[in-house]
């Protein structure tokens, strides 16, 4: 059974920095599409950027794009989100989501992903 950790959330100051953490066990990320999403109270979930591991694709939202970013360790079977110029508006729970049969039009979508981790809260003050 895969399992997904997140972990790096917290209170944060605008204009400061946050990363995040995606640990997987059960299996590797290898061939996987590894996405973060997040949702804030009273929205829909949200892509926020992903990564197809084996091609080193990524993807973001046009929101956080030059802000954000992903990197992944391949040892520790782990993917990251460098958070950086956080904003107000990021104030929500992200989630670390995989896909082993995810297909490009899939990417952006939280259906495209049948595994989730738990969430992690990100609070960014003013």
């Amino acid at each position: 059974q895969v399992q997904l950790v997140e972990s790096g959330g917290g209170l944060v100051q605008a204009g400061g920095s946050l990363r995040l953490s995606c640990a997987a066990s059960g299996r590797t990320f290898s061939r996987a599409a590894v996405a973060w999403f997040r949702q804030a109270p009273g929205k829909e979930r949200e892509f926020v950027g992903a990564l197809r591991w084996s091609s080193n694709n990524f993807y973001y939202a046009d929101s956080v794009k030059g802000r954000f970013t992903i990197s992944k360790d391949n040892a520790k079977n782990t993917a990251y989100l460098q958070m950086n110029a956080l904003k107000l508006e990021d104030t929500a729970v992200y989630y670390c989501a995989a896909g082993w049969t995810t297909i490009l039009s899939q990417i952006r979508v939280p259906g495209g992903y049948p595994c989730w981790g738990q969430g992690t809260q990100v609070t960014v003050s003013s």
